[in-house]
């Protein structure tokens, strides 16, 4: 896990919007869908569309990945407390 990674993933602790992120982290949008996609990639963080409506299809992070929350998941957890 790239230190990125780990920094986002520190965010995902609970339910958080594209926006949240982006601002917290301060990063431009190629670099946080970046960072998302791979996360996803790897099952360390799941999509919602709504705070409490996970989104259980394939995510095209690059075009819908701004208007959508995020949380981590079990496993995205274990390896960020890994680490």
């Amino acid at each position: 896990m790239s230190d990125e990674e780990f920094d986002l993933l520190d965010e995902l602790y609970f339910v958080q919007h594209y926006a949240y992120l982006k601002g917290v982290l301060g990063w431009e949008d190629d670099k946080l869908l970046a960072n998302l996609h791979a996360l996803y990639a790897k099952d360390f963080i799941k999509c919602l569309r709504q705070p409490d409506q996970e989104i259980f299809e394939k995510v095209d992070l690059r075009q819908e990945g701004a208007q959508l929350f995020y949380l981590a998941t079990k496993k995205g957890l274990m390896e960020h407390n890994a680490l």
